[in-house]
């Protein structure tokens, strides 16, 4: 549920272009992170373990899986390329809250 609320927070505050791959991947960048998918014992429980920057590695990983799923993000490397570009500043941005938590 938390995941999806950051979609129509982003929805609504960013003015999104959904039919935007790089747009697409900085909201899937953002509920990846924010809602707790991430977190360390989820992943435990999904057999990915990492002590060194897991949250970082599980982000980019269900951003650019969630992004395959859209027929508009489908070709080759479109996904990969997307999430690589917005990277940096959509995973900075942890608005509504103040930090990741």
């Amino acid at each position: 549920m938390a995941h999806e609320l950051i979609h129509a927070y982003d929805h609504c505050t960013a003015n999104v272009d959904w039919g935007n791959p790089e747009h697409y991947a900085c909201s899937e960048i953002r509920a990846a992170s924010l809602s707790g998918d991430c977190k360390f014992t989820r992943e435990l429980r999904r057999g990915n373990f990492s002590i060194a920057k897991h949250h970082q590695a599980c982000v980019k990983r269900r951003a650019i899986l969630a992004l395959k799923q859209i027929p508009h993000c489908q070709g080759e490397g479109v996904a990969e390329d997307a999430v690589r570009s917005v990277w940096d500043s959509c995973f900075k941005d942890t608005a509504p809250f103040d930090e990741i938590y």
